[in-house]
């Protein structure tokens, strides 16, 4: 996964994250607006055929936390999810 900040203040981040999809940006988008600290979380994604970039970028704005280490948090949040899911099929 290629990250690339495109900004980024005491409490606010834009970060592109090539490769990604809508499936991807809306799980993390959903797991950093359910983070505490978390003000605001989107993303926004253009069509290729549109002229405007390809892959999405994501903004997060915290009440002063870091959010770098914001979207850290919930990255391992969204890990720690997918692995749970993954051992109750293996379960099953």
């Amino acid at each position: 996964m290629d990250l690339r900040v495109i900004d980024l203040s005491d409490e606010e981040l834009s970060i592109e994250i090539a490769g990604e999809d809508h499936t991807f940006m809306n799980v993390l988008k959903g797991t950093l607006l359910e983070t505490e600290g978390v003000e605001a979380a989107t993303y926004d994604m253009n069509p290729e055929q549109s002229g405007g970039q390809t892959d999405p970028i994501l903004t997060v704005k915290t009440d002063g936390q870091d959010p770098l280490e914001t979207l850290e948090d919930a990255a391992g949040q969204v890990k720690a999810k997918t692995d749970a899911l993954t051992e109750a099929v293996k379960a099953a």
